[in-house]
């Protein structure tokens, strides 16, 4: 199965160029069976990985762009009266797909994003007091402009935990550039990227991954690290307990990708930045980053 993880990172390559990194990243959050949060500045292509992995993945692709009057139902469909039968007939909406893309989740009203909630930790829709399930597998890549304030909503602390990991694509190296403006005349665009992997195979590569073995000084570690967001000085909320099971997942998800059946320390030093950050809230302005990288040089390492 490791050979259709190298086919996914080959196939992604072909349309992002050299974001190796935030590639990987974005396998470990899918075969987590979690979800992945892009903070970039506009034009650095988060909408494009979005589009490939779902190419990718032969899965269905729907994307919301978020606005300040866009509505739940836009997101998980709506009751609609059908006058031929004479009954209402449930139109479902774009959070019935494998791959969703909210782009610029910030923009939507608070009573919109909390729409996501409900289906992003229970992969359901309820809808009237009728519960749907969403197809399987299940991945949203919601993405935010950390720069723009205006006409935007943050996001609670009951969303932002809903999200494995965050991650910034950054911008791309000079050569990268360069190398870009020259794939132009190749005129390769998403459309043209072929399935390299099924999504029962998606699936199967998620069981996987969860029977990755944790030793369980390594289990105490995540503990620890997670309890010390608790108690530092520097932090007004910490970091909940499906925070440590979200870096749990996504550490054994990682050592999968780099071809390991057991997680080491460095799998969850590497990830703890990603899947902490955004879950935890710094006191006085302090940058979320800083404070996780100053308790992972605090707490033993086993």
């Amino acid at each position: 199965m490791r050979q259709h993880i190298e086919r996914l990172k080959q196939n992604l390559g072909k349309t992002i160029v050299g974001k190796a990194d935030a590639i990987r990243l974005v396998l470990v959050a899918v075969l987590s069976g979690g979800h992945a949060l892009l903070e970039d500045v506009p034009g650095v292509g988060k909408t494009l990985l979005a589009k490939s992995l779902a190419r990718s993945i032969d899965g269905k692709f729907q994307r919301i762009q978020c606005t300040p009057d866009l509505l739940p139902t836009d997101i998980t469909g709506t009751n609609i009266w059908n006058p031929r039968s004479g009954e209402f007939e449930f139109l479902p909406g774009p959070v019935f797909a494998n791959v969703l893309l909210a782009d610029e989740i910030n923009r939507a009203t608070p009573r919109t994003q909390s729409a996501l909630l409900e289906v992003m930790e229970e992969k359901q829709v309820t809808v009237d007091g009728i519960s749907r399930t969403v197809p399987t597998p299940f991945f949203v890549i919601a993405t935010q402009n950390p720069i723009e304030y205006q006409g935007t909503f943050p996001l609670p602390e009951a969303q932002m935990d809903r999200f494995t990991l965050s991650l910034t694509l950054g911008y791309p190296a000079a050569l990268e550039e360069l190398q870009m403006l020259e794939r132009l005349s190749d005129s390769f665009a998403v459309e043209d990227l072929q399935p390299c992997i099924s999504l029962e195979e998606v699936q199967e590569l998620r069981r996987l991954c969860a029977a990755v073995k944790v030793e369980g000084s390594l289990k105490q570690y995540i503990v620890d690290l997670v309890r010390s967001t608790r108690e530092d000085e520097e932090i007004t909320l910490g970091v909940s307990p499906r925070g440590a099971v979200a870096l749990h997942r996504a550490s054994q998800a990682l050592a999968f990708i780099s071809g390991r059946d057991y997680v080491t320390p460095d799998d969850v030093k590497e990830l703890a930045p990603h899947v902490l950050s955004h879950r935890l809230i710094p006191a006085g302005g302090r940058r979320a980053k800083t404070i996780v990288d100053k308790l992972l040089r605090s707490v033993p390492i086993p």
